[in-house]
């Protein structure tokens, strides 16, 4: 007796339809289960002999073969649980229903409860682009399976329940668009109106947030770089929906996504300690997962104290932030996660962290500093767009009862500049300033003579890479963009020079 039945699988952020096909044949009591599967895959045999019985039906006292087609790729996870089940009853003819043009996923408990799995919304994107009318997923998922319009899509809690529903009896209903719930972080998210004072930090973050570009703040303790950092999110433009699309599968195939939430719709902060490996960051394991980049994809990333930091985990940092993407290779295969996200750094200036403080006097011996900050290399600093020193707070500003300006006043002038951008680079494939290439930036960073030959000075005496000399000019058009100018003029260019404090000759002591 045969049977087969369609279920989906997971290859890094790409699904696939596989195939579960059930032979029931003579022979001695056996369960065999092929097709390249996983240790967990393989476990489904115990679950499954379980779940069948305590749901009512009888497990075939015979061979049975299981085969997860295409059998050259590696199957992983639990979710070949339920279409196992469901092709042995279809083979044993205990279920005498149709299942063509339906998918199953889902894990089993030993007691025929369907339980909540990974994945599930990129699952279900394949499944309707493969032309599957009906696809069955566990309940606890059933707020992801909502966000995809197009195929008809049913929340399971029992096997007993899928089967009723199946033959016609107690059917379930399918979950409809009033299911769909976005994350709720947007309204939580801290105010710049909180913030005292740092007016120039405030303005780098500001124009970091209109043009997508990574930044890095030095300051002492206690100045309010984490503060800061903390309400970069609150003036970033507003998702589109395909951005909230694209950071909600990560989070799925993560396992991070909140229960009974359909769609992450305020953009990602993630802020890993320092003691994080490079796996962490960049994903791993057997069949690697998303790392800290990944999940912050379309967000932030805040790595605090960045000298204490291992040197692998900010090198490993390099080629991500150029490409916007990390490929990672395993034995198996190689896997490939988006991370197009803004990198947002703070560090002290020297170990005791009051190297250049006004009032406090620096307890470091000579040359500290310089070697504090060589701990972060030269070619991560050079893909740092900005560098804005953060200096001590004054009581006067800490002691005035005024608010400050609020996260919405400045997210307005983001979202202007924004708008721009998104006009100037229609059709191409980039959203923002800090993601143009090197033809983009020199046929959209037009410069007057002045402000041109202010650049070629700052080079010279800088000594700026030919990467920095890029960022430079990005940045002036972010600041260009914000003032609603065509033309990079000498006040733009002059103030991003003024953000690669980094580059000066001033950290020798």
């Amino acid at each position: 007796m045969f049977s087969k039945i369609l279920s989906i699988g997971l290859f890094g952020m790409e699904s696939y339809i596989v195939e579960v096909e059930a032979d029931i044949g003579g022979g001695l009591p056996r369960f065999e289960m092929v097709g390249l599967p996983d240790t967990a895959v393989s476990e489904s045999r115990e679950r499954v002999r379980s779940a069948m019985k305590n749901s009512g039906f009888d497990f075939p006292v015979s061979k049975v073969v299981i085969n997860l087609s295409p059998a050259d790729v590696k199957k992983g996870g639990s979710v070949f649980d339920l279409p196992v089940l469901i092709a042995i009853l279809e083979a044993t003819r205990q279920l005498k229903a149709k299942t063509d043009g339906k998918a199953f996923i889902g894990e089993l408990s030993l007691n025929g409860d369907v339980r909540r799995v990974n994945g599930i919304l990129p699952m279900v994107i394949k499944a309707k682009q493969s032309g599957i009318k009906e696809i069955f997923i566990p309940s606890s998922n059933s707020a992801e399976g909502a966000v995809v319009k197009g195929i008809t899509v049913y929340p399971v809690k029992t096997v007993t329940e899928l089967i009723d529903h199946l033959n016609g009896e107690n059917e379930i209903s399918p979950v409809t668009s009033k299911d769909y719930k976005e994350s709720e972080q947007i309204a939580n998210l801290p105010d710049f109106s909180d913030v005292k004072g740092q007016y120039e930090a405030k303005r780098a973050l500001e124009i970091a947030a209109a043009g997508g570009h990574n930044l890095i703040m030095i300051g002492p303790p206690g100045s309010g770089k984490s503060m800061l950092a903390k309400r970069l999110p609150s003036i970033l433009p507003d998702m589109t929906f395909e951005e909230k699309l694209e950071t909600t599968k990560i989070y799925s195939i993560a396992g991070a996504l909140p229960e009974g939430i359909s769609l992450i719709c305020a953009r990602p902060f993630r802020s890993p300690h320092h003691t994080v490996s490079p796996a962490g960051l960049t994903g791993g394991g057997a069949v690697p997962k998303p790392g800290e980049i990944s999940l912050s994809h379309n967000g932030v990333l805040f790595l605090d104290e960045l000298p204490e930091f291992t040197r692998q985990s900010m090198e490993a940092m390099r080629q991500p932030i150029e490409d916007g993407k990390i490929t990672i290779a395993r034995v198996a295969a190689t896997f490939s996660y988006p991370c197009s996200m803004m990198l947002v750094c703070a560090m002290n200036p020297c170990p005791c962290g009051f190297y250049g403080h006004p009032t406090r006097k620096c307890t470091c011996p000579k040359g500290a500093a310089a070697r504090y900050l060589s701990k972060v290399s030269g070619p991560l600093l050079d893909r740092l767009d900005i560098h804005i020193e953060v200096p001590p707070v004054e009581f006067i500003e800490l002691s005035n009862k005024e608010k400050a300006e609020s996260s919405a006043e400045i997210k307005k002038r983001v979202n202007a500049a924004r708008l721009i951008q998104q006009k100037r680079f229609e059709g191409t494939g980039v959203s923002c300033n800090a993601k143009m290439d090197s033809a983009m930036t020199k046929k959209y960073c037009v410069l007057t003579e002045a402000a041109s030959e202010m650049l070629k000075n700052a080079f010279d005496n800088l000594g700026l890479s030919a990467r920095a000399y890029d960022k430079v000019l990005r940045v002036a058009r972010t600041i260009a963009d914000l003032d609603n100018s065509d033309i990079i003029d000498v006040p733009h260019v002059a103030e991003a020079v003024g953000y690669r404090s980094l580059d000066r000759k001033f950290w020798q002591r």
